[in-house]
């Protein structure tokens, strides 16, 4: 490593220390207002600060600069131009306007816009957001920017994201006024988003066409070892991770993105990255470079990171973790409970104004997740059920028992852990444990979010946080804002006692994988939306279009297109994952299995003819259940081939994402285990792609 590790971090950056040094003061300045407070950006500062970011980029070697922005995809979209202007005597200069800085031109015609535009209407705009630092890649300058069509409406995440952040950040420093907090200008929200992954041999990635197409196998038997030694978690680093893991971290560093832990997971050739939280479009913005660079550092390695939620079948799939809290620019945590929570009353404000808010839009929550391939990991022993509940841990919740029963809480104080070793330290325990199976559980000082699917933006779901908390908010504000300061301690107990009564059905403390707990939040009437069809109504339901409409994070046509693209994607997965089956069984499967039956057959004629009483019987017996297999395999193609182009002629879109989950679905697993039985009998000489056990024990 060429520079240590403080020289290295944020070396790639446009961050506060290089803007300080390259701005005019009164320019810095300026800026400065403009990230903090959200107030409009003057041209004249604009330019300033084109120039400065020019001449710094140019200095560490890029060429070019690019408006980078998020599409309603999950991925990045970036449309490169070079600094060079040409000159009247054949030569160029460097130049970057304030007017290039703040606004771009890209072809807005082929990204999804779930019907707010037609496909001749090529017109958009990507506007810069200085509240996420500008950063060199590939010799690029990339400006983070929001993106929007000719017309205003936000084609992409981050638009609507920081449109949320806004509302909250009004909706809390409002409620802080009337309990009595003066000093607080701006409430921000903050995510550390775990990032879980696979990584496989290049090589033997190109040899699956499943994981080429679809990013996960479509095929493929259990290796005789999965994950049930529980002995990769957390093991040691085997050499090849460990560089790729290094080099990683430096890349990450490089772009001011704090990595913080690495490790193993849970199933065989599965890790997981973990960053140090950040405001949320910073944190948003770096797991998407997270995500990319990801895959980068892997090609290097002749590695492939896969970040399909469910890449293999019979092991744990990805998630990704969005620890999600609430900050003050005095530097308080919000849903930090102190000492002693029970006395606490703005933390108590705001942890009920969470507890009602995921309460109210539980529906929301889920379908910020959903996706065809989340689909296969919730609900299963490995990721949260489907249904969202909160975990808070027992004090909390004697605390909040106490508020509904108007009790006193009597505290237990500080726990010291003895475990029993004279020379081991003696620490403070915390005052809950965790709970795994709890999509929405409290962590110490934050809330963690574990339904997210490892390939999603996070984006979404702290959309939905960030405005079903401050609607919440906003509604405290208005039972409280006329109570006058001598009864404001008891209006307050009496708010929080009637929200708790109303919403304590969303907590749950135990095992979240039973049927009993299906069984009880169904007596809850807890949401239980197990795919995404199930799901999506509920995202332009009326009480959502409500909330999401009424705080101006979408208008009603950004809000049905995203219902739409929603529904286009789920169909367009499956139906690549559906036809990458059939192609993989028609030209690889069934010509292995043809080979292997004449194998078997030249096999036994041979012994017959050198020794004709000998038994054949293990060749029929073989030849036997091939061909049985084989039968079903055959028909199995031409079910899914007939179902798929079925599902391909059915116009409305909820109703063919409908049949895709019901039948199409059926059909592949139905396939798929017949191709798995037979993958059992055949010689790996003759298998057509790399088994289970050479994809997740092959890297060392």
């Amino acid at each position: 490593m060429e520079k240590n590790i403080p020289e290295l971090y944020g070396s790639l950056v446009f961050n506060d220390k290089v803007m300080r040094c390259k701005l005019p003061k009164d320019m810095y300045n300026a800026l400065k207002r403009t990230i903090q407070n959200g107030t409009h950006l003057e041209l004249d500062v604009a330019n300033s600060v084109a120039v400065a970011m020019k001449e710094w980029a140019i200095e560490n070697g890029a060429t070019h600069y690019t408006h980078w922005f998020q599409p309603m995809t999950n991925f990045t979209a970036e449309k490169h131009d070079s600094f060079i202007s040409p000159t009247d005597d054949g030569q160029v200069i460097m130049e970057f306007s304030g007017k290039e800085l703040v606004k771009g031109e890209p072809d807005a015609s082929s990204f999804p816009s779930g019907g707010l535009r037609a496909t001749f209407e090529a017109r958009g705009y990507t506007a810069w957001d200085p509240t996420s630092p500008a950063f060199i890649k590939d010799r690029t300058l990339y400006i983070p920017t929001a993106f929007c069509s000719y017309s205003g409406e936000a084609l992409d995440k981050k638009t609507p994201l920081l449109r949320s952040m806004d509302t909250l950040n009004k909706s809390a420093v409002k409620i802080l006024r009337i309990l009595g907090n003066t000093e607080v200008k701006h409430v921000s929200t903050t995510v550390g988003p775990e990032q879980e992954y696979f990584l496989v041999d290049k090589e033997l990635f190109n040899k699956r066409k499943d994981l080429i197409y679809a990013g996960r196998t479509l095929l493929g038997a259990p290796a005789p070892k999965g994950q049930e030694m529980e002995d990769h978690y957390f093991g040691t680093l085997k050499p090849r991770i460990s560089a790729y893991m290094h080099d990683l971290d430096e890349e990450l560093w490089k772009l001011g993105i704090p990595a913080k832990t690495k490790h193993n997971e849970v199933a065989p050739a599965q890790h997981e990255l973990a960053p140090v939280f950040d405001t949320t479009n910073v944190a948003v913005d770096h797991n998407q470079l997270t995500m990319e660079i990801m895959k980068k550092v892997a090609d290097k390695h002749g590695l492939v990171c896969l970040l399909n939620e469910k890449p293999f079948e019979g092991i744990n799939g990805s998630g990704k973790h969005n620890n999600w809290s609430m900050s003050t620019d005095t530097g308080c945590n919000l849903l930090d409970p102190g000492k002693t929570p029970a006395e606490n009353t703005q933390f108590l404000v705001f942890l009920v104004a969470v507890i009602q808010a995921v309460d109210d839009y539980a529906d929301l929550l889920r379908i910020s997740v959903a996706s065809a391939g989340n689909d296969h990991r919730l609900g299963a022993n490995e990721a949260p059920p489907a249904i969202v509940s909160i975990f808070l841990g027992d004090e909390l919740t004697e605390v909040l028992k106490s508020i509904e029963k108007d009790e006193f809480f009597k505290s237990h104080g500080t726990v010291q852990m003895d475990i029993g070793a004279t020379v081991l330290p003696h620490f403070v325990k915390d005052n809950t444990d965790r709970n795994r199976t709890s999509p929405f559980a409290f962590t110490g000082n934050k809330f963690e979010f574990r339904m997210l699917g490892s390939s999603a933006s996070v984006a979404n779901p702290n959309i939905v946080l960030n405005t079903a908390v401050a609607e919440v908010l906003d509604q405290f504000a208005a039972k409280l804002e006329n109570v006058p300061a001598e009864e404001m301690e008891k209006a307050v107990h009496q708010l929080l006692k009637e929200s708790i009564i109303a919403h304590k059905r969303i907590i749950f403390n135990g095992n979240g994988y039973t049927d009993e707990w299906v069984e009880e939040a169904q007596k809850r009437g807890l949401y239980n939306l197990k795919s995404t069809p199930e799901a999506l109504p509920h995202f332009i339901s009326e009480k959502n279009e409500a909330l999401l409409v009424g705080h101006k994070i979408f208008t009603k046509s950004e809000l049905h297109s995203r219902y739409e693209i929603k529904l286009e994607n789920y169909v367009k997965t499956l139906h690549i994952e559906s036809c990458t089956l059939a192609e993989m069984v028609q030209k690889d499967v069934l010509p292995a299995i043809v080979a292997y039956t004449e194998q078997l057959a030249r096999t036994a004629g041979l012994k017959k003819s050198v020794l004709p009483d000998i038994s054949v019987s293990s060749e029929a017996k073989l030849l036997t259940k091939l061909a049985g297999l084989q039968d079903a395999i055959s028909e199995g193609i031409e079910t899914l081939k007939k179902d798929t182009l079925t599902a391909v002629g059915i116009e409305d879109m909820l109703e063919a994402a409908t049949y895709y989950q019901s039948q199409v679905i059926a059909d592949m697993d139905s396939l798929r285990a017949a191709v798995d039985e037979a993958e059992t009998l055949l010689p790996e000489s003759l298998l057509p792609y790399p088994t289970y056990g050479k994809l997740l024990f092959s890297v060392y």
